[in-house]
């Protein structure tokens, strides 16, 4: 990579890490429009690896820059500011050499139009290369995490909180879902013949994890479509719900649609209804249907909102529903630390009242005898065993059933996964019976 190419690629990074932190936009956004326009495999890669990290380690890096730099930058500096925060998370997160590093980072100052800056950035990055980090006496600072989130965390996982900070600041694994009708032992094969380490994980059949994570283009059976990256965690809340042949079954929340070609996969000539709030992720649902040959009538994606069946609905009830409801997402940070950054204590409520909507809205759409799987992407226990425990005691009709060890531990009413474990993201699921 040239100078001027190094220089280039860590502007863009600033760039992106001023979108989400100025801007609001999530980093899943942000690098969809900026990864494309690299043609390099390994430019879009190290420009993904230098986000992740400033934003995995930012409350830490703004510490020690809160140290370095004798006043902090104005706001017209801010994408220096972002710059420099790449430039730590080249340093420490990602490893790299004071010569690899330093030089290009404090270039890049020039192709953000403040020239005059680039004294300023290659002196503190030299200072970071050569120096003991400041080091803070605040727990969340350290761990870089928001206050709100560590308080929680500490009150609802006491003993294991500490353990889910540190995992929430790793790299995740690459989760393989091996679609049906496909042999995961000879794609296993295909893999190790082409130099690719995965494993196959018993807690949940037909899953594939790579501990170290490569283009998906190069993964054996990838074009073929016998395969899809989906976490083991969001695998098992269908596995929860169990959908059997020729069952009517509702997907409530069906956006991205991992879950959904998994439902479809597993009903046979079955019915499925797959509703999602905005249009424009119900196409990926959709798109993910057509491609794998299930779209059909019995398959129907549908752009509703879930909480107002009167708009939706037809009349006839559904045998098993999945509501992989919206939350905080304070399971999934390790594939997307922007979350720590854009939650706030004061959303959670709003949340959480949200999804009681769900839950008493859809409930009278199950006939007795069926089954609904909740399950969030949070580790939260408002939004989780709380949640799911206040529902049963105002719904006359709805029981928990028990779900397995492999489900996580048991929490309240339902099981919880916590980040890391097993490989997997945090998730809660809660399998719940209508009676009558």
């Amino acid at each position: 990579m040239t100078a001027a190419t190094g220089s280039a690629l860590r502007a863009r990074a600033a760039r992106a890490l001023a979108a989400v932190l100025a801007e609001g936009r999530s980093l899943k956004a942000v690098l969809a429009d900026v990864l494309p326009a690299l043609p390099d495999v390994r430019d879009r890669a190290l420009l993904e690896a230098i986000c992740f990290g400033a934003l995995r380690h930012r409350r830490r890096y703004e510490f020690a820059l809160s140290r370095w730099l004798a006043k902090p930058l104005g706001g017209r500096d801010h994408p220096v500011h972002c710059l420099l925060l790449a430039g730590l998370a080249q340093l420490d997160a990602l490893g790299l050499p004071a010569h690899a590093a330093v030089g290009a980072t404090a270039e890049a100052t020039r192709d953000l139009g403040r020239a005059p800056l680039v004294g300023l950035v290659n002196a503190v990055l030299r200072r970071a290369s050569r120096e003991a980090w400041p080091v803070s006496d605040d727990a969340a600072v350290m761990a870089s995490h928001p206050d709100w989130l560590v308080d929680a965390l500490r009150a609802d996982w006491p003993e294991f909180f500490q353990a889910m900070l540190d995992a929430n600041n790793r790299s995740a694994p690459l989760w393989l879902r091996v679609h049906a009708g496909q042999d995961a032992e000879a794609l296993t094969r295909d893999f190790e013949a082409a130099g690719i380490s995965a494993q196959a994980v018993s807690a949940v059949p037909g899953a594939l994890r790579l501990d170290e994570p490569v283009p998906v283009d190069r993964l054996p059976g990838w074009r073929e479509n016998a395969l899809s990256v989906q976490d083991g965690a969001a695998q098992l809340a269908v596995l929860a719900l169990d959908p059997q042949p020729g069952e009517r079954v509702l997907d409530a929340c069906a956006a991205p649609g991992g879950k959904t070609v998994q439902i479809a996969e597993r009903i046979g000539d079955g019915a499925l209804l797959a509703l999602d709030l905005e249009p424009r992720r119900l196409r990926q649902v959709s798109q993910r249907l057509e491609r794998l040959g299930l779209a059909g009538a019995r398959i129907e994606s549908r752009a509703a909102d879930a909480a107002a069946p009167d708009t939706w609905w037809d009349g006839r009830r559904f045998d098993a529903i999945l509501l992989d409801a919206p939350c905080s997402a304070t399971g999934i940070i390790r594939r997307q630390p922007d979350i720590k950054w854009h939650r706030r204590a004061a959303d959670i409520p709003a949340v959480v009242q949200a999804q009681t909507r769900l839950l008493d809205a859809l409930w009278p759409l199950l006939r007795p005898g069926g089954r609904m799987v909740y399950a969030t992407c949070s580790v939260l226990r408002d939004e989780n065993e709380r949640q799911v425990a206040a529902f049963l005691a105002r719904t006359a009709d709805a029981r928990a059933e028990p779900l397995g060890a492999r489900f996580g531990r048991a929490s309240g009413p339902g099981r919880q996964r916590l980040p890391g474990e097993d490989g997997m993201d945090g998730f809660f699921y809660a399998r719940l019976a209508k009676t009558g």
